[in-house]
């Protein structure tokens, strides 16, 4: 109790706290894009369901992590060397995150454009159960999970700030998720564009496991100049088809 009122009466404490729960909202974009595409694969009256019970397992497994973060901080220390390039737990975690990232991207992008796709095919329709969906929300989230940690265990050593960070930052991907699932799920277009993001966000991620590290950033950049494009080519067709 003596702690957590320290920290309530201390003005760094609080600018630790919103810096820590900013930094994790904009690193769970890549996530909540994730979670918005692999949600509409699931029957439309469990959507919900899919979306919450995913994000609540993840906030599990994220506290999880906090718990053990001096174990996290370590797993970058290297483990084996190939071809001269040593690569940690952090790598091979990265490596195998982007990996899946690509895999799935690739395989929703191919199921859109195939000629011989059908019509619910193309729809983006039902083809995925929630166990399935969960299972795949809780992996790809330890993945980006763990740069997060390792960053909060950089900015600050009180616990109780980072764990109230993270707390915030997935009730705001929850009450994202749903409107941005609609969304997307309404407008084929954007749908596409969300793919080719989690295409971009899976090579960035097999590129820092090889120790090539791009900065977030410039990803985040990109991805907002794509959506103001897309938002004003939809403006654009709204206006025609007014016509």
């Amino acid at each position: 109790m003596d702690t957590i009122e320290r920290l309530v009466a201390d003005p760094s404490a609080w600018a630790a706290l919103a810096t820590l729960v900013a930094m994790e909202v904009v690193l769970g974009v890549d996530n909540l894009v994730f979670v918005a595409i692999l949600a509409n694969r699931v029957e439309a009256n469990r959507r919900v369901l899919a979306r919450t019970a995913g994000l609540s397992l993840a906030l599990i497994f994220r506290l999880a992590l906090l718990a053990f973060a001096a174990g996290i901080v370590r797993l970058t220390r290297p483990l084996a060397s190939v071809f001269g390039h040593a690569f940690s737990a952090r790598d091979l975690l990265l490596l195998a995150g982007g990996l899946f990232l690509v895999w799935k991207a690739t395989g929703e992008i191919h199921e859109r454009v195939a000629p011989d796709a059908g019509e619910e095919s193309a729809a983006a329709g039902p083809r995925l159960g929630v166990i399935a969906a969960l299972v795949q929300i809780v992996l790809i989230d330890i993945v980006f999970s763990v740069d997060s940690i390792i960053t909060a265990v950089g900015m600050t050593n009180e616990f109780p700030i980072m764990v109230v960070a993270v707390v915030v930052a997935v009730l705001l991907m929850m009450v994202a998720s749903g409107p941005l699932g609609d969304f997307v799920h309404r407008n084929p277009t954007v749908l596409m564009l969300a793919l080719s993001f989690l295409l971009m966000i899976g090579m960035t991620l097999i590129a820092d496991g090889f120790g090539f590290h791009i900065e977030r950033g410039y990803i985040y950049a990109a991805m907002f100049f794509s959506s103001l494009v897309e938002a004003l080519n939809t403006l654009a067709r709204r206006k025609t088809r007014k016509r």
